[in-house]
């Protein structure tokens, strides 16, 4: 399926080699495709692993592996197949994921478990073995590539490729952390997004990785949203070599430790807010910031409800600014609200106040925001101290047309 760039992608960003990263893509033709859609990281001995995945019922063989396989905290490789999820497919699935992990582990010498598989694409039909077993052996053999032909390799109806990076000075070294990211529709992550990597040069224990990891995600992953709809496959792994020499980092008392967790985050925020960007016939990016909420877990909570609201996504593809679907989420999202209470505005501009319309308030600077690419919804709830900020996009008749015929 060929699609047009989404009018809100960004350029590739320039992104520096990680000591202890190579990588390599070769063309599995796990679809009828000519392009590169395994991706194989080969990482250095000493490894640090930490990952969160989806909490569907429904997962992967590949993410049940994956969760188990970071409590030891240890990683030597990762492979991505694109175009094929390998989830809903039993123990044929398995078998697949226990051959390519088997398969790079004889290369490199180390335990299966060290090798970390993810998949993504059609669900329900099994991974072929045949197929998986002649790109890896490709993969393996192949030239080093960048980071970018990394990034379009995982990819699946991504219409563009998906990176970020940041520095952090740690214990007197400068440390580098590189991130690539697919994803485009079935977002609404219970843990994290699509299928993310963050690779760093910087020594970090695995169990502080974890920590950081999952700090990072969950005000940034499990902030976006495209479609409502959670993934069976959802990974994001954050993989930490040690070759930039720094003393290890163990926890926030380590010189540089907020740094270095400041940079994790602000590469999965920019991460995350490239999946909506991409949203699946996106044309609008929305901010959503919710606040004087019971809590920030309540305003978080509503501000998701605003966010998977079909009638506000369409009216803001529409450039309509029906406030009054905003009071329709926040009324049926479950969390405490005081009709009376209530405001809203766009772009800056309070539309209603105190649980009623503003009398005669200017539409013009409004109507010219819901023109604009990027758009802000604000809502406060005016009953305490709690607040969230969320992202979403427009639904347009894009996504039907890419979704109706996704398997074709």
């Amino acid at each position: 399926m060929d699609l047009a760039p989404s009018p809100l992608a960004v350029p590739f960003p320039d992104m520096p080699a990680i000591g202890g990263v190579t990588l390599r893509v070769a063309n599995a033709r796990y679809k009828d495709w000519g392009r590169a859609d395994l991706t194989y990281a080969e990482l250095g001995e000493g490894t640090s692993v930490a990952g969160v995945f989806t909490k569907s019922a429904c997962a992967s063989s590949e993410v049940e592996l994956g969760r188990e396989q970071v409590k030891a905290g240890q990683a030597r490789a990762l492979i991505v197949n694109a175009g094929n999820s390998n989830a809903f497919t039993g123990y044929r699935g398995r078998e697949a994921v226990d051959q390519i992990m088997e398969q790079v582990a004889d290369h490199l010498g180390c335990a299966p478990s060290q090798v970390f598989v993810s998949s993504t694409g059609v669900i329900g039909v099994p991974l072929p073995k045949d197929k998986a077993r002649e790109g890896v052996a490709k993969a393996l053999e192949n030239e080093p590539c960048s980071w970018e032909d990394a990034a379009k390799a995982i990819g699946t109806t991504d219409t563009f490729t998906k990176g970020a990076t940041a520095t952090a000075v740690v214990g007197g070294k400068t440390v580098t952390l590189c991130g690539i990211i697919k994803g485009s529709g079935m977002i609404a992550p219970d843990m994290a997004t699509m299928l993310g990597y963050i690779f760093t040069d910087a020594a970090v224990e695995p169990a502080f990785l974890q920590q950081l990891l999952s700090a990072a995600n969950r005000e940034t992953y499990s902030c976006i949203t495209v479609d409502g709809d959670t993934s069976t496959s959802d990974t994001v792994l954050a993989f930490a070599t040690g070759k930039a020499g720094n003393h290890p980092l163990s926890g926030f008392g380590d010189a540089g430790a907020d740094a270095f967790a400041a940079a994790l985050s602000d590469v999965c925020r920019q991460l995350a807010q490239l999946v909506v960007r991409d949203g699946e016939g996106a044309t609008k990016f929305i901010s959503i910031t919710v606040t004087g909420a019971a809590s920030d877990d309540s305003a978080h909570r509503v501000g998701m409800s605003i966010a998977n609201s079909p009638l506000v996504k369409t009216a803001i593809a529409g450039e309509d600014a029906n406030w009054g679907r905003v009071v329709m989420a926040v009324g049926k999202a479950g969390e405490p609200a005081d009709r009376d209470k209530l405001s809203i505005a766009f772009g800056g501009v309070w539309t209603a106040r105190d649980g009623l319309p503003i009398a005669d308030y200017d539409e013009a600077p409004v109507a010219e925001h819901l023109k604009g690419k990027q758009i802000d919804i604000s809502v406060d709830l005016g009953i305490g101290e709690g607040s969230a900020t969320v992202w979403t996009c427009d639904l347009t008749h894009g996504y039907i047309s890419i979704n109706a015929d996704y398997r074709s």
